[in-house]
């Protein structure tokens, strides 16, 4: 019963305090509005005309034409003839991709491939291979597209923006955290609240977990946030109609939110160790923002690492960002994602029993 008067109070502080829910929801309807004006400046609202050279023939390909004349485009399908004259007229700009599937591409059999040539730098190559693996996605295709690209360099702006969206998320949900979780424990060593509770029989764990709980539950508000930003935004960035949704299954956005899930906890007990540790909220602001930077390098290095092993599933955080850099990449990584969040969940266990041990801690505590 102590724990939950503990958490009773923590909630009734977030929830009559304005400021704090503004700041909560706040995330989400920036990466909206950002994503959303992104994708107005790339992609222009006049009709397309793609020209495509097509190997094989499969239902994706009527899949691919009513997804273009729904949204108001033109596709001129070419048979492929001579793949060297064809890699030249999409280089040159005079065809839009060359797309190839094998004959059993329906029934996923072994062998089945798909493939796709086209120029990163150009917007109509670009939205075409958006189109291919959003389609490609929604039929239930779990193996990855043979991706080549005429344009290398453009196509390296393209990685980054794919590995920049889980970061931005990250970033969104450290802040959402760290706006509720602050002063979770140096408040109330200002206050001499934390003192009186300290004084009761209460038991440190409960007393950790009385903050941890509620402040993970009310920061997943952040997290829901950030996350449906992500998803409503999505298919303007990718130049798609909104119903698509970029055609992303049901399972990848599960691992999505899932993986945004199993951070937040864990962002909130590693603010909740500096705070305990700190004396003011002040002294909490700076230390946060060193692990703010810190949360922000381990994240980034999925910008400029690519190929990363399995030993990234160890890593808290960089875990979640690179299994969600996948996801978006077109991957159901659904083994890398389950693991990170279960390795996420532990060290938010192994967090919350150290600030258990640092509330028993009179040096800690009262600096005796």
């Amino acid at each position: 019963m102590k724990l939950v008067a503990l958490m009773k109070k923590e909630f009734h502080r977030f929830f009559h305090d304005p400021r704090l829910i503004v700041t909560i929801l706040l995330p989400g309807i920036v990466i909206f509005l950002l994503y959303t004006v992104l994708g107005n400046i790339i992609h222009t609202e006049e009709s397309r005309e793609l020209k495509v050279y097509l190997s094989g023939n499969s239902a994706v390909v009527g899949l691919l034409e009513q997804q273009i004349n729904e949204s108001g485009d033109k596709v001129e399908w070419l048979p492929l003839e001579n793949e060297e004259e064809a890699r030249a007229a999409v280089k040159e700009g005079e065809a839009t991709a060359i797309l190839t599937l094998t004959e059993n591409f329906d029934s996923f059999g072994e062998g089945a491939r798909a493939g796709i040539v086209y120029d990163s730098g150009s917007e109509n190559g670009s939205y075409f291979y958006g189109l291919v693996s959003s389609v490609l996605i929604s039929v239930g295709m779990r193996f990855p597209i043979d991706v080549q690209t005429v344009n290398d360099s453009a196509d390296i702006g393209r990685e980054i923006l794919t590995a920049l969206l889980p970061f931005l998320v990250v970033t969104f949900v450290f802040s959402a955290c760290m706006s509720v979780t602050l002063e979770s424990v140096a408040g109330e060593k200002e206050r001499g609240t934390l003192a009186t509770i300290l004084a009761t029989s209460v038991k440190r764990s409960h007393i950790a977990l009385g903050k941890i709980i509620p402040l993970s539950c009310i920061s997943a508000i952040g997290a829901a946030s950030s996350f449906l930003g992500v998803v409503l935004s999505l298919p303007k960035l990718m130049g798609l109609d909104a119903t698509v949704l970029v055609g992303y299954s049901f399972v990848s956005y599960l691992l999505l939110f899932l993986l945004i899930l199993s951070f937040v906890p864990l962002i909130v007990s590693a603010i909740g160790v500096v705070s305990t540790l700190s004396r003011s909220v002040k002294e909490a602001s700076a230390y946060t923002s060193v692990l703010m930077i810190l949360v922000m390098l381990v994240s980034i290095v999925s910008l400029v690492v690519t190929q990363m092993g399995e030993w990234v599933i160890a890593v808290p955080v960089l875990n979640a960002v690179t299994a969600m850099g996948r996801i978006l990449g077109g991957e159901l990584p659904v083994w890398q994602s389950l693991l990170s969040v279960g390795a996420n969940l532990l060290y938010t266990v192994v967090l919350v029993w150290a600030i258990a041990k640092m509330l028993s801690s009179e040096k800690v505590m009262f600096g005796k």
